[in-house]
C-alpha cells in the first residue's frame, strides 16, 4: 500500500509546490508550464528571424522544447484553425485573413496575442531619401503626381515613370486601381511593369546608388527598405473606405470601374497564438505579447540576412547578441541572463 500510495503523494506534492511557485512568480513555473511548442517559420525573412528568436528565448529561457515548422500565410492559419497546429505564428499578415481570424478568435480557437510586433510596417510609395533631400516639397503622394517631369521614364523622357508591382501580384491590381483613381495617366505618368521581384528590386537599386529619383511601390519590413532609407509617402489623402477598397481596389480592372482616391489601407500584422498555447504555456505568453522588434531594427537585420547570406536561426543569435536594449525589455530580469548565459555558451 505504501508503494502505491507514495508516488501520488509525490506528484501531489509537486503539483502543490508549482502552484505556489506560480504565486510568487517563481522562474520554475516557467520550466513547468511551458512544455512542447510548435512554431511557424513563414517563408520570408523578417518571419524566419523571428521564429528563431522566439525558439531561443522559449527554450532558453523559459525551458519549453520547440519545434519550428514550414509555413506560409495561408496554409499556417488554416492548419491552426482547423487542427490547432502549430501553436503559434509569429508574424501573420492579418489583412489576407481578416474575415476568417476574426471568426476563430470570437469562437476561442485563436488568440491575437500581439496586436503589433513590428512596428514602422505596411506598403505604399515610396521616395529615396536623396530625392527628397534635393525636393523638400514632396511631402505626399499628390505632390509628387504633380511632378512627373522629375521621374522621366526612360522609354519617353516627356513622361513621369511611377514603378508598380510585377504582373500576377496582388498588389498589382492595388496600384493599377489607384493609378487610375489619382488619373496618373492624364497628368503624365506611365505605370511601369518592373516584371519581377529582381526587377523591381532592380530599379530601385538602380536609381538610388546612381542617385537618380524614383517613385514606386514596396513594402516594409524588407532588405530593400533598410538598405537604401527608403522613405514612404503620406498619400495626402485620407482612406477611402472599406468599400472602395475591398469592393474596388483590390479587384480586377473589370470588377472596379470607378476607383476611388485612397491612401494605402492599413498593414495589420499579429502574433497568433492557439487556444491550446494560452492555456499551456504559461508566463511564457507574456513574452510573446511583449515583444516589439523597431522597425528600423528589423530592416536592419534584414539587410544583414541578405547581405551575409544569413539564416534565420544565425540572424536570431545576431539580434540577440547586438539587441539588448530591444530584447531585454521583454523578459524579466533573470529570463534574460539564463538567455545571454545560453548565447554565449
Amino acid at each position: 500500500m505504501k508503494r502505491i500510495l507514495l508516488p501520488g503523494v509525490i506528484v501531489l506534492a509537486l503539483v502543490i509546490g508549482v502552484y505556489f511557485m506560480t504565486q510568487k512568480g517563481e522562474d520554475i513555473v516557467a520550466v513547468v508550464a511551458c512544455c512542447k511548442v510548435t512554431i511557424a517559420e513563414m517563408n520570408w525573412a523578417s518571419a524566419e528571424l523571428m521564429a528563431n528568436v522566439d525558439k531561443i528565448i522559449l527554450e532558453n529561457g523559459y525551458g519549453c522544447t520547440v519545434e519550428l515548422v514550414s509555413g506560409a500565410t495561408m496554409p499556417t492559419f488554416t492548419s491552426m484553425n482547423e487542427k490547432g497546429v502549430p501553436d503559434v505564428a509569429p508574424e501573420l499578415w492579418a489583412n489576407a485573413v481578416v474575415e476568417p481570424l476574426t471568426k476563430a478568435t470570437s469562437e476561442g480557437r485563436l488568440i491575437v496575442a500581439n496586436k503589433a510586433p513590428i512596428t514602422g510596417l505596411g506598403e505604399g510609395w515610396w521616395l529615396p531619401p536623396a530625392t527628397l533631400k534635393k525636393h523638400p516639397e514632396l511631402k505626399t503622394a499628390l505632390d509628387v503626381i504633380n511632378r512627373p517631369d522629375l521621374f522621366p521614364y526612360s522609354e519617353d523622357k516627356s513622361k513621369g515613370a511611377f514603378v508598380g508591382c510585377p504582373a500576377g501580384w496582388g498588389c498589382q491590381l492595388v496600384n493599377a486601381n489607384l493609378f487610375r483613381a489619382f488619373e496618373m495617366e492624364k497628368k503624365g505618368w506611365v505605370l511601369v511593369d518592373p516584371g519581377s521581384a529582381a526587377g523591381l528590386d532592380g530599379s530601385m537599386a538602380k536609381a538610388v546608388e546612381r542617385d537618380e529619383n524614383w517613385f514606386g511601390y514596396y513594402w516594409s519590413p524588407t532588405s530593400m527598405i533598410g538598405k537604401y532609407k527608403m522613405h514612404k509617402l503620406d498619400f495626402g489623402v485620407p482612406f477611402g473606405g472599406k468599400e472602395n477598397w475591398d469592393g474596388c481596389i483590390v479587384k480586377a480592372e473589370k470588377d472596379c470601374a470607378d476607383p476611388k482616391v485612397s491612401s494605402w489601407t492599413k498593414s495589420e500584422v499579429n502574433t497568433v497564438v492557439t487556444s491550446n498555447f494560452k492555456e499551456n504555456a504559461g508566463v511564457a505568453l507574456e513574452f510573446i505579447s511583449n515583444r516589439i522588434y523597431p522597425g528600423d531594427v528589423m530592416n536592419g537585420m534584414l539587410v544583414f540576412m541578405t547581405e551575409q547570406k544569413a539564416s534565420g536561426k544565425d540572424a536570431a543569435y545576431e539580434f540577440l547578441a547586438k539587441h539588448g536594449t530591444v530584447w531585454e525589455k521583454w523578459v524579466s530580469p533573470e529570463i534574460a541572463e539564463k538567455i545571454k548565459a545560453s548565447i554565449k555558451s
